[in-house]
């Protein structure tokens, strides 16, 4: 019981110290790390098994303590495969990010396909070329006014504060 004990409580330590080595490796190194995180927290667990049942044979004087270590290393042991996984979704977080960004980059935008669209979807609807013309016609004339009008406010509300204040 006691060497298994160890034994494990090294391995514990052992997966501790690949954790800290996880936060440094390459892109390329990361999942050969954390395959071998989750091949020795199997193996902790395993071992975890056997001592359960090893702590249930001992004296009862000494079986209490038993249970109590291995409940500790138990939980120890729980904290590492979150951590594990914690790790594990943050990188894949990281790398969806990536993925998108890239796309994103790669991605050429252009407004002329949307305005060939609107003119086809207003063609559809029965709306000649001559009204489209009026209609965009219209719009560019209201810029202008919109302009216009912004720029006659703002003269106005200028008049207002230097002659009334």
């Amino acid at each position: 019981m006691e060497g298994l004990y160890h034994q494990t409580n090294k391995q514990v330590h052992e997966v501790q110290s690949y954790m800290g080595r996880l936060e440094t490796s390459d892109k390329e190194s990361v999942h050969l790390v954390e395959n071998e995180i989750q091949a020795r927290i199997d193996n902790i667990f395993s071992n975890l098994e056997r001592l359960e049942i090893l702590s249930s044979k001992e004296p009862p004087n000494k079986r209490q303590n038993a249970k109590l270590r291995v409940d500790q290393l138990k939980y120890d042991v729980q904290h590492l495969q979150t951590a594990l996984r914690n790790f594990q979704h943050r990188r894949y977080i990281r790398e969806q990010q990536e993925r998108q960004r890239e796309e994103l980059l790669a991605r050429t935008f252009t407004t002329n396909g949307t305005h060939k669209k609107i003119l086809d979807v207003a063609n559809m609807l029965g709306l000649s070329n001559t009204v489209m013309r009026l209609i965009e016609k219209r719009a560019f004339q209201d810029k202008y006014f919109m302009i216009g009008g912004m720029i006659l406010t703002c003269v106005i509300m200028f008049l207002v504060v230097q002659y009334l204040t």
